[in-house]
């Protein structure tokens, strides 16, 4: 008897009811086994990444190629040298990274590696040298404080440096959808002033599970 496929009979009438509720149980399971991704790493280095997101952002640089990855929230390391090493593969791009303060020994001919706060006047002027000697495409990844308040800050100063054609990645806005005021409320507060960009819902919902909704944002 192959009762996965007696079941998928059963319920094919009702599958488009339930199947968001079969989504959300899947992966509030899946967040829940691997702590919310927190044991993820990338050639031993811990990435903090949901792999599914990590895979669209891989396929979004070979795409945009950009020159310069500009990542606000350097954490342990682990994106940043992902990031790198697609650059080392396409052989060409960089990557600036930010972080209050340094968590990890990781040095890396394509990282220049920030400490301080995105927001911060000093820290901002110090991207937008690089920005200054940049040519080909920028693209932004914000993964650093995801309070609602800082994630705007980061959107009012970061989307300027976007080229057009490319992305800001505004990352976990996830954590609305569980009640928190976080990331998915600074995006919907800033689309209706920036009508420049737009959300990219085909790279958002690429492989239906992701902790960025609406978080590709394209310059037009």
């Amino acid at each position: 008897m192959n009762l996965p496929r007696i079941l998928r009979r059963i319920l094919k009438p009702f599958y488009p009811q339930v199947r968001p509720l079969v989504h959300q149980l899947f992966y509030s399971d899946l967040i829940a086994h691997t702590d919310n991704f927190s044991r993820t790493s990338w050639l031993g280095h811990r990435i903090w990444q949901q792999v599914l997101d990590l895979w669209t952002i891989q396929e979004t640089i070979a795409e945009i190629r950009p020159e310069l990855l500009i990542e606000c929230g350097t954490n342990q390391g682990g994106a940043a040298l992902f990031y790198a090493h697609l650059f080392a593969l396409l052989n060409q791009g960089r990557v600036v990274t930010i972080a209050i303060e340094k968590s990890h020994d990781l040095d890396n001919p394509r990282i220049t590696f920030l400490l301080g706060s995105s927001v911060e006047d000093k820290i901002v002027a110090q991207v937008k040298e690089h920005v200054a000697k940049t040519i080909g495409p920028v693209m932004v990844i914000l993964d650093s404080d995801h309070s609602a308040e800082h994630v705007a800050k980061e959107l009012d100063i970061y989307h300027q440096l976007v080229t057009p054609r490319s992305f800001i990645l505004v990352q976990d806005g996830i954590m609305d959808l569980s009640g928190q005021t976080g990331p998915l409320r600074a995006i919907l507060d800033f689309l209706p002033k920036h009508p420049e960009f737009e959300v990219d819902h085909e790279r958002c919902n690429r492989f239906l599970l992701t902790h960025h909704p609406q978080g590709w944002l394209r310059r037009r």
